[in-house]
């Protein structure tokens, strides 16, 4: 029964939460009594904690592709405020992340204290935050950021904002091209996009209620940064997603015009 089936799974998420709780208390204490945990360790903690956070929620992944053995910028295409940890369960990451991901009870702390990037909608300081993405990467930080800049229901690519890859190009870092799909049936799936004027509650109940959905991460080739325009990099990379989510290469945008929107 979807009621029953419901309670039980959000009773299960609260048994993470008070995980996360325990985890977050651990390193709070540990930082008042002068023992800061490294970014490394508290990156750890942070991709346990997001495993154990997907292993809550209704979805069956599968991981196609292999993780790169080296720090990387991660580029993904974006549909729901699951995105993160189901990338984040993968390997230790850094987040570039909207503000509000701030306020989430308890991921939103262990996010921060990953290393996680919080930016503001309409901030317009760009060259702040490509020296904030460039610096993680000169530490030999992976980053994860989803240049489309919001969620999509899944069906279609937004352009990819080249002036979030900059970053990439000023350290030399190759970037991860990361493809995520959510499928129901065999088709996108329709409950698991956060898009508009959608609330976490609403969003996990329309989860919880229904059987378990499918996800499958690609990982793909890595794409060198060395001497490449951002505008020409944002292009490739959104080349690669678009083919590994619909087959074909998207016919729409060319890296001209894109850098000029950049």
């Amino acid at each position: 029964m979807p009621g029953l089936r419901a309670t039980a799974r959000l009773l299960r998420l609260m048994l993470v939460l008070l995980l996360g709780m325990a985890m977050a208390s651990v390193i709070a204490v540990g930082e008042r009594l002068g023992m800061k945990a490294s970014t490394e360790r508290r990156q750890r903690w942070t991709c346990l904690f997001m495993k154990r956070l997907i292993g809550a929620l209704p979805f069956d992944v599968r991981v196609v592709g292999e993780l790169p053995q080296r720090p990387m910028l991660w580029v993904s295409n974006h549909v729901s405020w699951t995105d993160i940890p189901l990338l984040g369960m993968l390997t230790p990451l850094s987040f570039l992340s909207k503000a509000e991901v701030r306020q989430w009870p308890v991921a939103g702390w262990l996010a921060e204290k990953a290393g996680t990037l919080f930016i503001r909608r309409g901030g317009g300081d760009s060259q702040r935050l490509r020296e904030q993405i460039s610096e993680q990467l000169g530490q030999a930080r992976p980053l994860l950021i989803f240049p489309e800049g919001t969620t999509t229901d899944g069906r279609a690519l937004r352009t990819f904002h080249g002036r979030l890859l900059a970053g990439a190009i000023d350290q030399d870092t190759p970037v991860q091209p990361v493809a995520i799909q959510y499928l129901r049936n065999g088709d996108p799936d329709p409950i698991a996009p956060f898009i508009g004027d959608d609330d976490m509650v609403s969003h996990l109940m329309r989860l919880f209620a229904e059987p378990r959905g499918e996800v499958c991460i690609h990982l793909l080739k890595p794409i060198g940064s060395a001497g490449k325009e951002r505008a020409a990099l944002a292009f490739q990379a959104q080349q690669a997603i678009h083919m590994a989510l619909f087959g074909v290469e998207e016919e729409t945008v060319a890296p001209r015009r894109q850098a000029r929107a950049a």
